[in-house]
């Protein structure tokens, strides 16, 4: 726990309001929710699927700040930073999915959860993933070669996809390459069972162009702290946006925009309306002068990972806490308290802006005490 650095207020309103967000879509009262707050079932883009990448985008912008501390260290110290935080970002989110460690056995009872049919990946593994790799290339390399890696890792993986999924149909829910790797390195048991089989949204294969993801965060960073309170600058920015949104476009007709497989065309097209989010906060925010509103989400911003660690414990536990004949207490407060005031996808939407809520005021409560808790 430290006290705040300088903060860059844009950086923290689009980080917190991908936090806030992220919080909102990955806690539904019921399965009955809006279609924007559903992730597309495969191929195409929703709001909601904008939420991840737009977070590791994130994670770049805030590297473009710390990583002028690594200036003054030593290669040993700037990779023991590297290499430590990216364990254990990478650890938390394991141990998470992990929770709670036993479950209700057949006979009422409870039994421990092997680690064999623990969930490897994840989001806060991507996360830590894709912030170690970016971290990596962005030290060791010089912008030139950072950029011409990028290149090939979206290219690469376009290659990847194109040659070693199935024949005829390689972008498929079934036939992706990204499903055949992350059985062959770790089994069906380790991957997430949400589309009804084994397959991993956060697998090992489809982490290779999310780390583009980080990366162009990482260069806007450094371009906004240069440009970005310029009116030149913020056209740049505006145009980057605008020509990444209709390259990816351009690109989808051949590599669909794919967020479950992470496509190249994906990166591009959200990499592209990330730049333009952060254009318009920083027009209202830097230009206008406009920040009675983003109070709330700097909260947010200011503890992302926390936050977000917090939100998916609690849940879980939420889960898990049985509430006699009506299952989990997660679906007794949402069956007693919220689909009686508003019945269906209202109810459902209230649920989870509630529970958004009270993530809030931890973070509040925290903000108010200066405690940022950092990995």
């Amino acid at each position: 726990m430290s006290s705040a650095p300088q903060r860059f207020l844009p950086l923290d309103v689009f980080r917190g309001m991908t936090v806030c967000f992220m919080i909102i879509v990955n806690t539904p009262g019921t399965e009955d929710i809006f279609a924007p707050l559903r992730h597309a079932h495969w191929h195409g883009c929703t709001p909601t699927d904008l939420v991840f990448p737009s977070f590791l985008f994130a994670v770049g912008n805030a590297m473009s700040f710390s990583m002028r501390k690594y200036e003054a260290l030593g290669t040993a110290a700037v990779l023991s930073k590297i290499l430590r935080r990216t364990f254990l970002i990478f650890l938390l989110g394991f141990l998470m999915y992990w929770l709670p460690f036993v479950r209700h056995s057949a006979d009422g009872g409870w039994e421990f959860i092997p680690a064999g049919d623990t969930r490897i990946l994840g989001v806060l593994q991507r996360i830590a993933l894709c912030y170690g790799l970016a971290s990596l290339m962005i030290y060791f390399l010089p912008k030139k070669g950072v950029w011409a890696l990028s290149i090939i890792l979206l290219l690469g993986y376009w290659f990847i996809l194109w040659q070693f999924g199935q024949p005829g149909d390689p972008y498929s829910l079934h036939g992706n390459a990204v499903l055949r790797f992350d059985r062959w390195i770790m089994g069906d048991r380790h991957l997430y069972k949400g589309e009804g089989f084994p397959f991993d949204p956060e697998g090992f294969l489809s982490t290779l162009p999310a780390i583009v993801n980080v990366v162009a965060g990482y260069y806007t960073g450094l371009f906004v702290q240069q440009q970005g309170k310029t009116m030149d600058g913020l056209k740049k920015l505006i145009l980057a946006g605008v020509a990444l949104i209709i390259v990816a476009q351009l690109w989808n007709l051949a590599l669909p925009i794919n967020k479950k497989i992470w496509t190249s065309s994906y990166v591009l097209y959200t990499v592209g309306i990330d730049l333009l989010l952060l254009s318009l906060l920083i027009f209202i925010i830097d230009f206008k002068q406009q920040t009675g509103w983003t109070g709330f989400f700097t909260v947010f911003g200011k503890n992302p990972l926390f936050l977000y660690l917090l939100s998916e414990v609690l849940v879980i536990f939420l889960y898990f806490i049985q509430a006699g004949s009506n299952g989990s207490l997660y679906a007794w407060i949402n069956n007693h308290v919220f689909q009686p005031i508003a019945p269906g996808k209202v109810g459902s939407l209230l649920f989870a802006l509630a529970y958004m809520l009270l993530c809030w005021s931890v973070g509040k409560i925290l903000d108010s005490k200066r405690i940022y808790v950092r990995v």
